[in-house]
């Protein structure tokens, strides 16, 4: 993935600009910086929730026809679950919804037990722990295959073991090829290129 000479405005401010950077496949990127940045910014923008008001975006080996937010799973703040719905059942509604059609059944069961969740399927979201929540959300990423991962603080609520397995995940993706951006306070446990959108070192680069 090459974003050359990025640009974005939110709420009429400029969050950043001239901003470029390159992200080979089988390879993470950790976003840096404190907050107020645009690192959440940055990674909406590639997920096409913010428009790009300067620059190019480009995902090479990728589906050329095919949006870069279409190829990639964003995870945000938000872990968008429905309450009523069951474990399972809020990620199969995830799934069929990303993929655009039916999922096997093994697929989310899968996922569920990647995430550490396949003995609580059956239970209501709105009894899981923020924790829970996130691993779920999490989930997707395993039920739904996409080469470009867009993670906003995806340790967020998690406790030692959840975020062993999110690193796990994370690690079998690169391994297979994929791509990972990730918004972190967090040392990840593997190699990693780092973008620092600090004001000072957006300096730097220009």
């Amino acid at each position: 993935m090459i974003g050359d000479g990025l640009a974005c405005v939110r709420g009429g401010r400029r969050v950043f600009q001239g901003l470029s950077f390159r992200v080979a496949g089988a390879s993470a990127l950790a976003l840096r910086g404190p907050n107020g940045v645009g690192k959440s910014s940055l990674l909406r923008l590639l997920a096409g929730l913010v428009p790009v008001e300067r620059g190019t975006l480009t995902l090479s080996g990728g589906k050329p026809d095919t949006p870069i937010a279409e190829q990639a799973h964003y995870l945000g703040h938000l872990d968008a679950l429905k309450p009523g719905l069951s474990v399972e059942e809020n990620l199969t509604f995830w799934a069929q919804f990303l993929s655009g059609g039916p999922v096997r059944p093994e697929r989310i069961d899968a996922a569920l037990d990647a995430v550490g969740l396949i003995d609580l399927a059956s239970l209501p979201a709105r009894f899981l722990s923020a924790g829970q929540r996130r691993r779920l959300a999490l989930a997707r990423l395993v039920a739904v295959t996409r080469p470009v991962w867009l993670l906003d603080e995806p340790t967020s609520a998690l406790d030692t073991e959840g975020q062993d397995r999110l690193f796990s995940l994370i690690a079998d993706h690169l391994k297979a090829g994929g791509i990972a951006l990730a918004a972190t306070h967090v040392d990840l446990p593997f190699t990693v290129e780092t973008l620092n959108l600090a004001p000072a070192a957006m300096e730097l680069r220009a």
